[in-house]
C-alpha cells in the first residue's frame, strides 16, 4: 500500500549545494522518494547556494564544503544571515575539527559525512528541520568535546587557543537571564559527554538538582538539548 502523499506546502523543501553532480543525482533521487520532502533546487557552486536560498527559501539545505568559487562555509554564513529560519546541514567528506568548528561558527546546525546511509541522512534532515542540532563524526565529538574546557587546562592546539579566547567574553547576548556560575559549570560537564548522574558525583550535588540547572540552561539558551545548548554557548561566546 502507498504512502499518503503529503501536501506540497507542508513538505521540507530541501536545496543541494555540491559539487559533485552524481552525488546531487544520488540525493535527488534519494529525498524526492520520502513523502515528506521535496527537492526545490540544486548548484555545484557556494554563491548560487546563496542566490538559489534566497530564491526558493528552502527549509534545509544540504551543503558540501569544498567547492568551486566561495566554499560552503562562506555560503553557510551568508545564508544563515540572510535567512535565519533555514537550516543548513554540512554534508562533507572530510571529518576535520577546522571545518566542524568552522560550520558552528558559520551558524550550521549538523556536520555530517557523505558515507551516512540514505535513512540516517533522512532521519537527520527530518530532525534539523525540528530544529535538533547534528553532530555525529569523530571530529565533531572532539571540537564539542573542547569547547568547553576547565578554567586552568591548557590548550592543546591552536584550535584550543581559538576557543579559549572565543571564551573569554562570558555574556549571553540578547539572553536577558545569564547563567550562573553553577549551571556554568553543569554546562561544562554536559561538554564532555558526562550523564546526569556523573555531573552529581563530580560536582557532589544531587541527580535531581542536575536535571534541574540542565533545564534551566536549555531554557536559558533556547534551545531544545545538550548537543544544541554546547553549540550555542560557542557561537555565543559564553564559556571557557
Amino acid at each position: 500500500m502507498n504512502a499518503t502523499p503529503v501536501p506540497s506546502e507542508i513538505r521540507i523543501r530541501v536545496l543541494i549545494a555540491d559539487d559533485q553532480r552524481l552525488i546531487r543525482d544520488g540525493l535527488r533521487y534519494i529525498i524526492e522518494a520520502q513523502p515528506d520532502m521535496e527537492v526545490v533546487g540544486e548548484t555545484d557552486r557556494g554563491e548560487s547556494a546563496v542566490a538559489l536560498a534566497l530564491k526558493e527559501r528552502p527549509d534545509v539545505v544540504l551543503m558540501d564544503i569544498q567547492m568551486p568559487g566561495e566554499d560552503g562555509l562562506w555560503a553557510t554564513g551568508e545564508i544563515v544571515r540572510q535567512l535565519p529560519q533555514t537550516k543548513v546541514l554540512l554534508l562533507t567528506t572530510f571529518d576535520v575539527p577546522e571545518y566542524v568548528y568552522d560550520g558552528i561558527r558559520a551558524g550550521a546546525v549538523g556536520y555530517l559525512l557523505k558515507d551516512e546511509d540514505a535513512g540516517a541522512l533522512m532521519d537527520a534532515i527530518r530532525a534539523v528541520h525540528r530544529g535538533h542540532a547534528l553532530y555525529r563524526t569523530g571530529a565533531a565529538a572532539e571540537v564539542l568535546g573542547r569547547i568547553v574546557r576547565s578554567p586552568h587546562e591548557e590548550p592543546a592546539s591552536r584550535e584550543g587557543e581559538e576557543m579559549e579566547h572565543l571564551g573569554e567574553h562570558r555574556e549571553i547576548g540578547d539572553i536577558a537571564e545569564p547563567l550562573t556560575d553553577r549551571e556554568l559549570e553543569v554546562l561544562q560537564e554536559m561538554a564532555w559527554g558526562l550523564r546526569n548522574d556523573e555531573i552529581a558525583r563530580k560536582l557532589c550535588i544531587s541527580e535531581g538538582t542536575v536535571k534541574t540547572h540542565v533545564h534551566r540552561i536549555l531554557q536559558k539558551l533556547g534551545v531544545e538539548d545538550r548537543t544544541q545548548a554546547v553549540v550555542i554557548a560557542l557561537r555565543r561566546g559564553i564559556v571557557r
